[in-house]
């Protein structure tokens, strides 16, 4: 009965964000058509806050879907949610939380700054003849969670932490330009290899008075296409 109740609340606690991803996988054949293509795309990015003097680029998982609306010829519209997004940077200098105990903890320490977004890309997309393709548009973004965490190492490495939510000094919106390109392998047909860079316009301190801080973001990203049934083959008629 332990062991019921224990794999009830782990379905429970599982991000909103995979679930939607659950939800397309199993629609993904529902979902493409001749005119639309359905896909999971994930991968590796590198993060950084534009503005901050001290910081380091942050390197997070993302995950998404994507629809790859046809057009005409080689013209696409190229749209989708990465559902798991996380922006920020690393590397930033320590300040005071107002508790001497941590405060002292944290003395050398180091702050990771990571903001969640579920972010919407909208980017006409054109595919050469060689399977090479080139988009570019515009991403907006929804800020969901934003935390600081602070690190130390004490007996090990980054072994002590401390998170501080700062949701409420972070704007709810983002939006900027978004451009990448990338390969279609098996001849246009299979699956998608992308490198992508997103070049925030949005100021993402609410507070005026501290200086402007913007996402700048390198996406690496695999994407496969969910569903997608092959062309089928002509027969040839009986004679009558």
């Amino acid at each position: 009965m332990k062991k019921l109740i224990l794999l009830a609340g782990c379905i429970f606690y599982i991000h909103a964000s995979y679930a939607q991803v659950l939800i397309s996988i199993l629609l993904g054949d529902k979902l493409n058509t001749g005119q639309i293509e359905f896909g999971l795309d994930g991968g590796w990015n590198w993060s950084d806050l534009k503005g901050l003097k001290q910081s380091k680029m942050l390197g997070t998982f993302n995950l998404g879907f994507y629809f790859d609306i046809k057009l005409k010829k080689s013209w696409m519209l190229n749209t989708g949610v990465i559902v798991k997004s996380t922006m920020g940077a690393d590397g930033l200098p320590v300040y005071a939380l107002g508790d001497a105990d941590l405060d002292n903890a944290f003395t050398g320490g180091k702050i990771e700054r990571r903001i969640s977004y579920f972010n919407v890309p909208v980017l006409m997309k054109y595919t050469f003849k060689n399977h090479i393709y080139v988009k570019a548009g515009i991403q907006l973004g929804l800020r969901y969670q934003a935390y600081d965490e602070f690190v130390n190492s004490v007996s090990e490495d980054e072994d002590l932490k401390y998170k501080l939510k700062i949701k409420d000094q972070i704007h709810p919106l983002d939006a900027g330009l978004a451009a990448g390109l990338g390969y279609r392998f098996m001849k246009g047909n299979g699956m998608n290899l992308g490198i992508q860079y997103y070049y925030g316009l949005v100021d993402i301190v609410i507070d005026d008075a501290t200086s402007g801080q913007y996402n700048r973001v390198l996406y690496i990203t695999a994407g496969i296409p969910i569903g997608k049934n092959p062309k089928k083959k002509k027969t040839s008629q009986p004679e009558q």
